[in-house]
């Protein structure tokens, strides 16, 4: 993964923008900690989504699943581009289980943009995220 602070693209950036602005309705009061992520479908279209902590711990929702998940209500079932966004000292990566949900709806190449809140960023793929990922090849019976 390459940290860059080259300029993103305008599509970057739009995207980055909604991750952004949606961070801030993140439901975080165990944790205090915020995330935002924002994912484009093939049509072009935004969906955003946030954590949503739960006092149970394990019945949270990452900002990536929410995203993912609005995505598919709306019809959508290929994503492009991701964005995620954190107040973080470094960006943050999606957790495993959301690399293998993003993996389920884009493709390899597909561009992933991690920020932090005070502009960093980190340039990757969802391939360079989940090597070696498991898909759909993996279930078929010879």
């Amino acid at each position: 993964m390459d940290k860059t602070r080259s300029q993103p693209t305008e599509e970057a950036m739009s995207l980055l923008k909604a991750a952004r602005e949606v961070r801030e309705n993140a439901y975080a009061p165990y944790s205090k900690f915020k995330v935002g992520a924002a994912v484009r479908g093939a049509s072009g279209v935004i969906y955003r989504g946030v954590n949503v902590e739960n006092v149970a711990y394990p019945e949270g929702t990452c900002a990536e699943a929410g995203a993912i998940a609005a995505m598919i209500a709306a019809g959508e079932t290929e994503l492009i581009e991701v964005a995620v966004i954190a107040d973080s000292p470094t960006p943050v990566p999606p957790c495993g289980g959301c690399r293998q949900k993003l993996a389920e709806f884009g493709r390899a190449e597909t561009p992933v943009t991690l920020a932090t809140t005070d502009g960093d960023r980190l340039e990757t793929t969802i391939g360079d995220l989940l090597p070696g990922r498991f898909d759909m090849s993996h279930m078929d019976k010879a």
